[in-house]
């Protein structure tokens, strides 16, 4: 009986101590990849603001959500492409994104351990974010205001350091392909095309993409070390 009892409280604190959490934020910068303005992958020109949540499941895996705001920019008189220079188009967006995944350390990452632990980590999931644009065209505010939504996938590389014992920061950089070509208005439904003098340019068989580059802070609570089960 007495095993029994062992065993089942080595099982219950093996569970405890796996679930460990985070609660965050994220800050940092943003920028579009399309059919209008720069074709840099990574040149953060707006604010990327949020907040993140994810629960060590291990040494080596995270399950991680997020919610991130960002303004997102894109004006060809910044591009190093003289036809984009010449059309002079802007369109200025803003998105709110909600992100669920997993996270994967590249070496074990043991938060129950005294002193220091950092590591380099992947993660990807699924994200699903709403978008707001105004498109300008030669300088003019056109009345083309659409709103919508679509799906991407993130593909997010980053480190982070464990600071004592409740503290961790970061720095990720993260790129979002999305299901859609319409974040600059290049591929407009049809209620916006009378809007519009071209309403569909540039290459209409590439969906868009986003970036965020940025640095993390966590808070860790919900730990529960084995030893104190049998103290």
């Amino acid at each position: 009986m007495r095993s029994c009892i062992l065993v089942l409280l080595f099982a219950m604190c093996s569970m405890l101590n796996a679930q460990t959490y985070e609660i965050g934020a994220f800050a940092g910068g943003s920028n579009f990849i399309g059919d209008v303005g720069r074709t840099n992958y990574i040149l953060p020109s707006d604010l990327a603001v949020g907040g993140l949540f994810k629960w060590n499941k291990s040494k080596r895996y995270a399950w991680r959500a997020s919610v991130i705001y960002a303004d997102i920019t894109a004006d060809d008189t910044k591009s190093n492409i003289s036809s984009r220079q010449e059309r002079g188009y802007v369109v200025e967006n803003s998105l709110l994104e909600v992100s669920a995944g997993l996270e994967f350390n590249f070496v074990d990452y043991n938060l129950h351990k005294l002193g220091p632990a950092f590591t380099p980590y992947l993660y990807t999931g699924v994200t699903y974010f709403r978008y707001d644009y105004n498109f300008i065209e030669l300088g003019t505010v056109q009345n083309l205001r659409q709103r919508d939504g679509a799906f991407s996938i993130p593909m997010t590389v980053g480190f982070k350091h464990r600071l004592n014992q409740f503290f961790i920061i970061g720095a990720e950089i993260g790129a979002r392909y999305t299901f859609t070509d319409n974040l600059d208005a290049s591929n407009p439904v049809e209620s916006n095309v009378s809007f519009q003098l071209d309403p569909k340019f540039g290459n209409i068989f590439s969906d868009d993409w986003y970036i965020f580059s940025g640095i993390t802070f966590t808070y860790t609570f919900g730990r529960k070390p084995c030893m104190d089960c049998f103290e």
